[in-house]
């Protein structure tokens, strides 16, 4: 293979390793840490990793080249970060697109015509399984009644900037929100790629 054949031709591979054992050793609220024995590459292995439901976010774009973004509290990194609506795959028979459009209309109080698929990402491969798909919406509208929100939720704030300030936000290192820094990055490529 050539460089320009090997980039071309550069994906992530997935393996099915011989699992010896898959045992939870903690059954969480949100989600539970589960311990697996395997055998790779001729030897046998054991890693803990937190078993995630996986989720869906939305880069939502308003008709002036606008982003939202939501600002709420997060426990383990003791931040008020600035992230994208996004939420949970745990709605039995829920494809990530219907979840993407029910965490619009929940976490912003909006709905979108035109939908996207963006990027499909792993969070963080070496600690959890979580994959997050990312959708590009437009052609948003109010949903109409608001909905109730409690706990982190209660006191999100709603900020709309150009695409490209965001941008600069994550390249600054002023937006750290990784699902916010992929799927702002990744619109912005769509939309320059045309």
């Amino acid at each position: 293979m050539t460089a320009g054949e090997s980039a071309a031709a550069l994906r992530d591979e997935p393996v099915d390793p011989d699992v010896v054992s898959s045992d939870v050793v903690y059954d969480g609220m949100v989600w539970d840490v589960r311990r697996d024995t395997f055998r790779y590459n001729g030897t046998e292995l054991t890693r803990e990793y937190i078993d995630h439901t996986g989720a869906a976010a939305i880069v939502a774009m308003d008709d002036d080249g606008q982003v939202l973004l939501i600002q709420q509290y997060r426990h383990p990194i003791r931040h008020r970060d600035w992230e994208i609506p996004a939420g949970l795959l745990d709605m039995d028979g829920e494809t990530p697109l219907e979840t993407a459009q029910r965490e619009l209309q929940e976490e912003a109080d909006l709905v979108a015509s035109d939908w996207e698929p963006l990027v499909s990402i792993f969070t963080t491969p070496g600690g959890n399984d979580e994959v997050v798909h990312l959708f590009f919406a437009r052609g948003l509208s109010p949903a109409g009644e608001a909905h109730a929100r409690e706990a982190e939720e209660a006191d999100i704030r709603i900020e709309w900037i150009p695409l490209q300030d965001a941008v600069t936000g994550v390249l600054e290192g002023r937006l750290r929100n990784g699902i916010l820094t992929a799927g702002v990055l990744a619109a912005a490529e769509k939309l320059r790629r045309g």
